[in-house]
């Protein structure tokens, strides 16, 4: 060692351009390099203290698993479930976790119930990932409507949903209201299509007194366009404390009411074609033998 060092007479100051080099991101071989310094030993001398830079350490595919694997002893899993729930040998959960306590022991039909559930929630997420497959397919065969396919829903929409004229009350108002942003973007962009101006609408939000008013006028306002100043007084309802409300939380924002001013002769013709659509059915529909 001694000789190796007298190869480097001045240690001192080539341990500083050693640790400056290691400090600016260097691997060994390239300080070795540098440097010209060929014996390991001294090498180690030289870097002693200082770690290695960030990119020059061997990713662990493990390492994800055995934080997982940690995590689920600490919730008193054993090392059955464990391998299980990840896929990897005992072996390899027995070295992650070996520094952990040791589970207390359950009574067999908690384990059995535990074991129950944990199928549960697998056959719950198996059913979810096949109802989006099922939306996402039947999505994919509505093509692009045109004009007509948009009149047609359009009609059955408000017919559906709409304020429609009683023969004891004659009004004849184009009134919709609904909860979902979705029906009111069709609704909105079928009375485009009918040539029906924006400035005819008039917007007023419906909700719950125990919602958030001011949000829900917003959210309605930003969707369609429009600033919530100019919508008209909003319809408080009152809570029944003997009722169960399940339209509740943040994403609750109580219904849009769109009215048409001057929409008597356009509820009239949407009676007319409301009419004429269910006249149109033809025997073979009507039969079932389409």
């Amino acid at each position: 060692m001694t000789h190796a060092l007298g190869k480097y007479a001045d240690f001192e100051e080539l341990r500083e351009k050693a640790v400056t080099l290691r400090r600016a991101g260097l691997s060994r071989r390239q300080i070795r390099d540098r440097l010209h310094v060929d014996n390991n030993d001294i090498l180690n001398r030289l870097l002693e203290g200082e770690p290695p830079p960030a990119w020059t350490k061997r990713p662990n595919a493990k390492d994800d698993l055995r934080d997982k694997a940690r995590e689920l002893r600490l919730q008193g899993w054993t090392y059955d479930q464990i391998q299980v729930e990840l896929g990897c040998s005992k072996s390899s959960i027995s070295l992650w976790v070996r520094d952990l306590p040791k589970p207390e022991r359950r009574d067999p039909t908690e384990q059995a119930k535990l074991a129950a559930q944990k199928r549960w929630e697998h056959e719950l997420a198996i059913r979810d990932e096949e109802r989006l497959r099922t939306k996402r397919a039947a999505a994919q065969e509505i093509a692009e409507l045109s004009a007509r396919d948009l009149f047609i829903a359009g009609v059955a929409l408000y017919w559906a949903e709409g304020s429609k004229d009683k023969p004891y009350d004659r009004r004849e108002n184009v009134l919709f209201v609904n909860s979902d942003p979705g029906v009111i973007r069709l609704y909105l962009a079928w009375l485009d299509l009918l040539g029906v101006e924006r400035d005819r609408l008039r917007y007023r939000v419906m909700i719950h007194m125990t919602a958030d008013v001011e949000g829900a006028e917003r959210f309605w306002a930003d969707m369609v366009g429009v600033d919530s100043s100019t919508f008209q007084k909003t319809t408080i309802k009152k809570h029944n404390p003997k009722t169960v409300r399940k339209n509740v939380g943040e994403n609750y924002r109580g219904c849009l009411v769109v009215r048409v001013s001057q929409g008597a002769e356009l509820y009239r013709r949407i009676e007319g074609w409301w009419h004429g659509m269910v006249s149109g059915i033809t025997t073979s529909f009507s039969s079932g033998k389409v």
